[in-house]
């Protein structure tokens, strides 16, 4: 069990750096494009572009990151209503609604990625499926995020008492 342990710490550090260095460029990507466009009067065609599908990735991996520490909807009313067996039974329920979403979602995000294969976008030279292979790679570590965390055990609700 160690080993695995290992592995996930490794692998969600790794999606963690991951998506802070594509968060920064593409916030990098931005500002030039502000700079190049107003200051320079001369636009690149490129930055837009890479700053959209930096973001795309960004919030992909992201949600996986999220589904990792258990950020997610939850049930915290009914949770807190329930016994210690029933509460795991929603727990249960909980991982099978998520599991069974995300991989439609995966899978859904892979015939698209598959139907746009040979579409370029123009501004990168590169083939737009680069883009949308971010949903399914996205859900899918999003699903073992989610059975990672359910693994660990039953947790107590989080009330957050702050009053917006």
């Amino acid at each position: 069990m160690p080993i695995i342990r290992l592995m996930d710490r490794a692998l969600f550090r790794f999606i963690s750096l991951l998506t802070q260095l594509l968060m920064l460029s593409a916030v990098a990507a931005g500002f030039y494009q502000v700079i190049a466009r107003f200051i320079l009067e001369s636009p690149a065609d490129w930055s837009e572009a890479w700053t959209r599908a930096a973001l795309i990735w960004t919030v992909m991996l992201g949600v996986a990151l999220a589904f990792r520490q258990g950020a997610m909807l939850s049930v915290e009313m009914l949770h807190s209503m329930l016994g210690p067996r029933n509460k795991r039974w929603l727990e249960h329920l909980i991982l099978l609604i998520c599991v069974g979403f995300l991989g439609f979602l995966a899978w859904v995000g892979g015939q698209m990625a598959w139907r746009v294969r040979f579409q370029t976008m123009p501004s990168l030279d590169v083939a737009i499926s680069w883009v949308y292979i971010a949903i399914p790679i996205g859900t899918t570590l999003a699903i073992l995020a989610v059975i990672a965390h359910w693994s660990e055990g039953p947790r107590q609700a989080v009330v957050d008492d702050t009053v917006i």
